[in-house]
């Protein structure tokens, strides 16, 4: 196993008991309050990971080498997925190898240039966020350094330069992060260990299923039945008591963000704010105001009903394992709301998870079930009542105002309501040349404007709403085949849709010219 002076780096797990329940929140408790209650919970589970008795299913070790150099001078956990201190896996498994081997602990990100479609918008999410977990750091004694350039190319030297002895990243199942482990591997040090360890899921990922799961219906029980193993309590990541002989080069955030090759007419949301301390607020408003009628109302765009954490959750602001602890506090008085909560954030998004992992086309008709590749190519040749260009798309120029108002919604806030996303997606499909096509614009759409955009959910929404991925088949009909049909009349009979289009701005008021200021705004 992972060791310095050959002691091992991993322990055996029993069930880790839940710390005490927190208080329940009211009116007179801040989120201050709500941060204190939570760290408390964190040190009565442990004094720190040391004292932990650490699950070891939640890693895997991607290098050959399992031992830490007896010499060595650090470890660096190397985020990327997971931005955060606390109720981080992967940080709390770095600190745990840096208190064994009685050596500093590091942190790096490595910045890139460019990321797949993504704008300044969530450029500048990242980066604030990253900003205030390298306060947080250094008021831990851990250093935090921002490198520029994919890890593949740029950690491998810095951990030669610095004598790390181990690296711990976090999971991340998509292709390009993948590609940067792989290279990172190759790179690095023969006799440096490189330690994956998934702190996005609940369930690790590779524990949840060995293989791609056809549905929720599938992959349920294999989550639901590992929660009491995995659904714990987290210890807190602690002032770490081993100095560095360097300090970390000093980092201009502001100056990172206007660097980027980013689009710089998607301007950053106003309603959020980037960081743990900001999803705390917003965790705390869902369970105090919105999580009583989540069962009965999430799915309607024009009440207030969700959590709206998926911008924290995908930059790893804080854990939706956390978020679930909780949430679950509250299910003796809203048991359908927690349940259906519970199932969204966990059994759903894992899956998302699953399916882009063991799935190479996560983003592509070739990745779509047989039978629904088919029904795709049958209907290839239909005749569409509408055809739109990805322009008109981007400026919400179609002929339908609820497909305006959600597009709208979307270039505005960086974020759209999940039950719109399914219905803007299919009509996408219902309005392009091509399967291929529609997917391609649902996707650049998706992550050019969304602040949680390139990201496992994203991808499956896309691929459900077009594809039938995690779907059945349905009545045949033209362009949809037996893809799932949504319509106007049926939103119609779901929420009150002239009220959602009037929040956005109502189609006949728009010109073209008006809706394009408002994209460039």
């Amino acid at each position: 196993m992972l060791a310095g002076n050959k002691r091992t780096a991993t322990s055996d797990t029993k069930l880790s008991s839940l710390a005490k329940k927190s208080k329940k929140l009211d009116a007179n408790t801040t989120t201050e309050d709500f941060a204190k209650e939570i760290q408390k919970k964190r040190e009565d589970t442990s004094k720190s990971i040391s004292d932990f008795k650490f699950n070891k299913k939640r890693l895997r070790i991607i290098s050959q080498e399992q031992m830490v150099p007896e010499d060595c001078e650090g470890i660096v956990y190397w985020m990327s997925r997971d931005s955060r201190v606390q109720d981080n896996w992967a940080f709390l498994y770095a600190q745990y190898l840096a208190l064994k081997n009685e050596v500093p602990l590091h942190v790096c990100f490595c910045l890139i240039a460019k990321y797949l479609d993504a704008s300044v918008r969530q450029f500048h999410f990242l980066l604030k966020g990253l900003e205030k977990v390298s306060k947080e750091c250094k008021k831990l004694n851990i250093s935090f350094h921002l490198l520029e350039g994919h890890g593949g190319d740029v950690l491998p030297q810095w951990v030669k330069d610095h004598k790390i002895g181990a690296v711990v990243c976090d999971f991340n199942p998509l292709r390009v992060p993948l590609g940067w482990l792989e290279v990172a591997k190759k790179k690095l040090k023969k006799d440096v260990p490189l330690i994956q360890v998934d702190a996005h899921n609940v369930v690790p990922c590779w524990v949840a299923s060995d293989k791609q799961e056809y549905s929720a219906r599938t992959i349920r029980n294999k989550i639901n039945s590992k929660l009491d193993e995995f659904l714990t309590e987290f210890p807190p990541v602690i002032k770490h008591p081993y100095t560095s002989k360097f300090e970390p080069e000093p980092i201009d955030f502001d100056e990172a963000i206007k660097t980027r090759e980013a689009d710089e007419s998607v301007k950053p949301i106003e309603w959020a704010s980037p960081g743990y301390d900001s999803a705390l607020e917003i965790l705390k408003s869902f369970i105090e105001k919105r999580l009583k009628i989540f069962a009965t109302k999430r799915n309607d765009p024009t009440v207030d009903a969700l959590s709206n954490l998926s911008p924290w959750f995908h930059f790893g602001q804080i854990s939706v394992q956390r978020v679930a602890l909780c949430v679950q506090e509250y299910k003796s008085k809203y048991t359908e709301s927690v349940n259906s909560y519970l199932e969204e954030a966990i059994v759903r998004r894992e899956l998302a998870d699953n399916f882009c992992f063991y799935c190479e086309n996560y983003d592509s008709i070739k990745g779509a079930s047989a039978w629904a590749q088919k029904t795709l190519d049958d209907h290839r040749k239909d005749k569409r009542t509408h055809i739109y260009t990805l322009e008109q798309f981007s400026n919400a120029t179609t002929h339908d105002d609820l497909w305006n108002a959600a597009q709208l919604q979307l270039v505005q806030e960086g974020k759209m309501h999940g039950f719109l996303r399914m219905y803007w997606c299919k009509k996408i499909l219902e309005w392009t040349p091509s399967p291929e096509e529609a997917l391609q614009y649902a996707i650049y759409l998706n992550d050019h404007y969304s602040v949680d955009g390139r990201d496992p959910s994203g991808y499956v929404g896309c691929m459900w709403s077009i594809c039938g991925i995690h779907d059945q088949g349905w009545a045949e009909r033209a362009v949809f085949g037996k893809v799932r049909y949504m319509n106007y009349e049926g939103c119609k009979r779901k929420f009150d849709v002239p009220a959602f289009v009037a929040r956005y701005g109502r189609r006949e008021y728009l010109t073209r010219e008006s809706v394009a200021e408002l994209v460039c705004t």
